[in-house]
């Protein structure tokens, strides 16, 4: 027999960005909750709006299914004794069972025979297993949470209600002292005390007191409320993912309306309009077909039709106050020069043990200045990248910024332009945040892809060097996101470089340290870190774990050639001929690894033809290894396992003769060196 069973935790409001997440990670555990209780159950369906998280599953088995599981007693020398009869041990196993002698048997494991029985177990009442759901909720983890009341327990929003139905009966249990039952609540305003008489009409329960429960419903509903309002006016309401999935998790009843705004306000830049009404008011942008901003906008209401006008004139006021403060701020700022406003960032702190924003904006420039050169930047473009070097955070002292800080960047380009600024440095101003997220858009001028790298290593550098380094989930200076921000625009310009002469060019001239061990501290930190952030990077491309770890550990510090050298032995990884080749490799690392001098090796010592032979093709390696690809470096060493093979098949490295000893170490350490800038391929598994 089955039934439909109903778990509904009822909330404070949730922050709209963890409902559907909250909601989803519910259902995860209760799910598993039932498997590892052995209820077999069906369809399995979410249900979240801002004041509730819900599962309902369908045909829920109303008791555990009954199971037989296998005990193991001791051996059977232990349990009989000379006589043949069974000994304490087997009996008292046996009681332990809850069974009799007459149902012992014997199994051998590994050759020696030992007693076992059959146990049959009775499965449980589902409702007598469901009281243990509040342990199952308790569990739950979150972004952000808080406690109330005198209790101590923490979750993401005080709860107020719980409601536990199997079928029509309420499942008996508590959760921080609020009893189960199944009386939910129904919309703030508009709705009253939902009772819900069967977990089977809970939706439908809801929904007579102005509830839409499923999230896709409400989503459904939205769109086409928005498509309606297009389709009466002729606009076109572009479409925003972000924005819907937030606003559906801030309503249980949706209602789109439109609202307008004086058209005085359109010669604001577009970027304050979409910011004011969509990341302030959550509002969605409307425009004509031709993709040109209209004074109006489209919201959606918690609520249904009634009073919707005055609902609309309120936002219109809310709306039009921040266009007008916009709108000031816009014109005031058109009043300052560019030069004036870098001058103030003197006075404006990066960071306190650091230096201010103007010091960082000459760090910057220097180190641009730097990865022109590095990068073969053409002579044009060196003097419009010094510029936007010179003045690319000026916008942050403008009162635009000052009200909309995410707008930083995108005003800076806009007021470049506006002073007469060449448009590769106006657009460099903009792109050198980018990108934004892991994932985000990146520079697509070659300037602000530039000016991006060198504005995120001064921050890196600066941090590392009072040593305010990310630790465990410890990261308050995003650095972790800058460096990997870094690799990504690397990768998508195929710049290759060697990190550790970079940085060494930098902390002499940019920073003017002069300590050989600090120098080399900062290098090895900061390579360390960069390559942990190339980790990240081979993850998305799903690079085993043990080829990552290979190349963590190379020695090569050219973070292009590192991402690709682990695409290489990935795609490699299913070859016949893999595990010898990386064997072979591997063989070379490890007999050669204490070897760290300098490598003298004398061809006169040679006592074999694959003494030869090897040393031939490592020199081979050492003409081609600067210019090859990274898929011909991998084919060299591949090339090189059989002679590699055959080198240690006939000669015996740790002779007596201690000349020869050290010239064979010495040659497989020339090549060893050749295999760990490539990858330490002792770290790769070979089954």
């Amino acid at each position: 027999m089955t039934e439909t069973f109903l778990l509904e935790i009822g909330l404070e409001e949730v922050p709209a960005r963890f409902v559907r997440s909250s909601s989803e990670q519910l259902k995860e555990r209760v799910v598993r909750f039932l498997k590892e209780n052995r209820l077999t159950f069906g369809e399995v369906q979410t249900y979240a709006t801002p004041r509730r998280f819900a599962v309902q599953i369908k045909d829920l088995a109303d008791k555990q299914e009954d199971i037989t599981e296998k005990a193991k007693g001791p051996s059977k020398k232990i349990a009989l004794d000379a006589d043949g009869n069974w000994t304490k041990a087997a009996q008292g196993f046996i009681r332990g069972q809850g069974l009799t002698t007459e149902d012992i048997y014997f199994e051998s494991i590994k050759g020696v025979d030992y007693i076992h029985v059959n146990k049959e177990i009775k499965g449980n009442a589902s409702k007598e297993i469901l009281q243990t759901l509040p342990e199952v909720i308790a569990s739950m983890t979150f972004p952000v949470t808080m406690h109330w009341g005198s209790s101590r327990f923490e979750f993401i929003r005080p709860v107020h209600w719980l409601v536990v139905l199997f079928g029509a009966d309420i499942v008996p249990c508590s959760f921080i002292g609020i009893h189960s039952d199944r009386i939910s609540k129904g919309h703030r305003f508009l709705g009253q005390e939902a009772v819900i008489d069967h977990a089977d009409h809970y939706a439908e329960k809801l929904r007579e007191q102005f509830v839409i429960a499923d999230l896709d419903e409400r989503k459904v509903m939205i769109k086409k409320q928005l498509a309606h309002l297009e389709e009466v006016h002729n606009w076109v309401i572009p479409k925003d993912d972000n924005l819907l999935e937030e606003v559906v998790s801030l309503v249980e009843y949706p209602t789109a309306f439109s609202g307008s705004f004086a058209e005085k306000y359109l010669v604001l830049p577009k970027e304050v309009l979409i910011t004011s009404m969509k990341d302030h008011q959550r509002y969605f942008q409307v425009t004509d077909q031709k993709g040109d901003l209209l004074p109006y906008f489209v919201s959606v209401r918690n609520g249904n039709t009634d009073y919707i006008e005055n609902v609309r004139k309120g936002n219109e006021k809310v709306l039009v106050a921040r266009l007008e403060d916009g709108l000031f701020f816009y014109e005031e700022d058109k009043k300052i020069a560019i030069e004036q406003s870098v001058k103030r960032l003197e006075t404006i702190a990066f960071h306190a043990e650091i230096g201010s924003l103007a010091d960082k904006m000459n760090n910057t420039e220097q180190i641009a200045t730097l990865l022109a050169e590095v990068f073969s930047l053409q002579p044009e473009k060196v003097a419009h990248l010094k510029r936007a070097a010179h003045i690319y955070k000026f916008d942050l002292v403008s009162n635009m910024v000052g009200e909309f800080p995410e707008l930083q960047g995108i005003m800076g380009e806009k007021y470049a332009l506006m002073a007469g600024e060449d448009p590769e440095v106006a657009i460099a101003i903009r792109e050198h945040y980018l990108p934004l997220t892991s994932e985000g858009k990146l520079p697509e001028s070659e300037i602000g892809a530039i000016l991006a790298i060198a504005d995120k290593l001064d921050s890196i550098i600066s941090f590392f060097k009072q040593e305010m380094i990310p630790t465990g989930s410890n990261d308050p200076y995003a650095l972790r996101r800058q460096m990997i921000g870094i690799v990504q625009i690397i990768e998508s310009r195929n710049w290759s470089f060697s990190l550790g002469q970079l940085l060494q060019l930098i902390l002499k001239n940019v920073y003017g340290l002069k300590e050989p061990a600090q120098i080399e501290k900062l290098i090895t930190g900061i390579a360390h870190f960069a390559k942990n952030r190339i980790l990240q990077k081979l993850q998305t491309y799903q690079i085993a774990h043990d080829i990552q770890e290979a190349i963590l550990h190379a020695k090569n510090d050219d973070l292009l050639a590192l991402i690709k050298q682990a695409r290489v032995l990935n795609r490699h990884h299913g070859d016949t001929d893999f595990k010898e080749v990386i064997e072979a490799l591997a063989r070379v690392i490890n007999i050669s690894k204490n070897v760290n001098k300098e490598l003298v090796i004398d061809a006169d010592l040679f006592e074999t033809t694959s003494e030869k032979n090897l040393y031939v093709q490592a020199n081979h390696l050492a003409t081609i290894w600067d210019s090859a690809t990274i898929e011909e470096k991998y084919t060299a060493l591949e090339n090189l396992a059989p002679y590699i093979v055959n080198y240690f098949d006939e000669n015996m490295v740790m002779v007596d003769d201690s000349k020869i000893k050290e010239n064979r170490l010495n040659t497989l350490a020339f090549v060893a060196n050749f295999i760990l800038d490539f990858a330490d391929v002792r770290k790769i598994v070979t089954k």
